[in-house]
């Protein structure tokens, strides 16, 4: 086949499975969310004793199909992109192979086939099927204002961390290695449990230094929801305040977010 001809093939079978503004991509697009919905109940309806004794041959017969069909339409997508190996490593591809490789694995490794509900994470396609890649686009605020509060949070965790082995440390003391608090790791994981709100109630503090101490842990807990908050909330201020997106899929790569007058892509430079 010539390269002239190829590439009107490979571009229609690009728009069939990545795009969903004719009928042939819509129709494909919903045929694939029906077999993922289909395996995930196959697999939960496997994991019941009674129906796996009953039908357990004919769920392992749907189970391969499924995993074949999806082998086919992942084997699809990489033929028709140009750079198949950035889908590979985007999110959406990691998914993809994950919901695929779990039904090979189970053949080496007894018990893997339960990880086949990861396939759940697919119906992430749903929001192109129904128009509403402004969800995607949101989740792409959300990785953004995430990865800039990244350093921010690591830093107050680092706090976090220092305070729960400091107070761990005291109420080890003040208890005086008695009601549950036996010893320094025993203190901090209390410290810990207390400080998130948790409070499971198998460690309490009974002398009223270590109940005052706690009710101050307690009151910090709740200052302590509210700064990572704070912070990732800013940063998503930020990224939303920047929003030049668009919603149009690479042909190279399969990914999205551009820049609404971009040419090429920001990923793999295809051009869109």
């Amino acid at each position: 086949m010539s390269r002239g001809k190829s590439i009107p093939w490979r571009k229609r079978l690009h728009n069939t499975i990545y795009e969903s503004n004719t009928a042939a991509g819509k129709a494909f697009d919903v045929g694939l969310l029906v077999m993922i919905i289909a395996s995930i109940v196959v697999v939960i309806l496997d994991s019941v004793e009674s129906y796996n004794q009953k039908y357990g041959r004919v769920f392992d017969v749907l189970e391969w199909t499924f995993t074949g069909l999806f082998t086919v339409e992942y084997i699809l997508r990489l033929i028709s992109l140009k750079k198949p190996l950035l889908y590979v490593i985007s999110f959406l591809g990691i998914i993809d192979l994950l919901a695929i490789t779990t039904s090979y694995l189970s053949i080496f490794f007894a018990g893997a086939q339960s990880l086949l509900v990861l396939r759940v994470l697919r119906l992430l396609r749903i929001f192109r099927i129904f128009k509403l890649t402004h969800f995607l686009t949101e989740m792409e605020f959300l990785k953004i204002a995430i990865g800039g509060s990244l350093k921010k949070i690591s830093i107050f965790m680092l706090v976090v961390l220092s305070l729960v082995i400091i107070l761990g440390s005291v109420m080890y003391l003040v208890e005086k290695g008695e009601n549950g608090f036996h010893s320094i790791p025993d203190s901090i994981y209390w410290a810990i449990v207390t400080i998130t709100t948790v409070g499971y109630g198998d460690i309490s503090p009974v002398t009223p230094l270590g109940k005052f101490i706690a009710s101050f842990i307690m009151f910090i807990g709740y200052g302590i929801i509210a700064v990572p908050t704070g912070i990732v909330t800013t940063e998503m201020a930020l990224a939303v305040r920047n929003r030049k997106d668009k919603h149009e899929t690479c042909p190279g790569c399969g990914r999205e977010g551009h820049v609404r007058d971009a040419l090429f892509c920001k990923y793999c430079a295809s051009m869109l």
